[in-house]
């Protein structure tokens, strides 16, 4: 499967090849919250080799709860593209606002929905975690 994303300028382009869908969740956890300034962010789980960057990135490193992350965000329009974290070895975290068709990547888990908004109802067939769950739990959800 081929995804292309833009910024909002259009001068940052990710283009990701994967053999298949890779898992798209929702992150209701307050940096999130803060980061996207909307309710929730919407992110894809992509293999880093298969995420291909064209343009100038404005990089930005963090830590946060014992982890690092290096965010990764349009030198011209700020337009944040995607993270790596410690806590994803080897992942990209790609938000999946940016990508043409996002409206059809539906969520197959969300996470931190303790700090989910009242106002949102989640589908009951869709895994949920009160905060971050482990690696090994989240991996039998959303990589099957």
């Amino acid at each position: 499967m081929q995804f292309t994303g833009y910024c909002r300028c259009g001068q940052l382009r990710l283009d990701i090849e994967a053999p298949a869908l890779p898992p798209v969740y929702a992150c209701h956890c307050l940096s999130c919250q803060r980061w996207s300034g909307s309710a929730f962010a919407l992110h894809m789980l992509c293999a880093a080799p298969s995420v291909h960057v064209t343009g100038e990135a404005a990089i930005h490193e963090h830590g946060q709860d014992g982890q690092r992350s290096t965010q990764y965000a349009c030198a011209k329009c700020f337009t944040r593209l995607f993270n790596e974290t410690t806590a994803a070895p080897g992942m990209r975290v790609v938000r999946a606002g940016v990508l043409e068709g996002a409206a059809q990547l539906a969520p197959v888990a969300h996470i931190w929905v303790r700090r989910k908004h009242p106002w949102i109802s989640l589908p009951a067939h869709v895994a949920q975690w009160q905060e971050s769950p482990t690696p090994e739990a989240f991996a039998r959800v959303v990589l099957g």
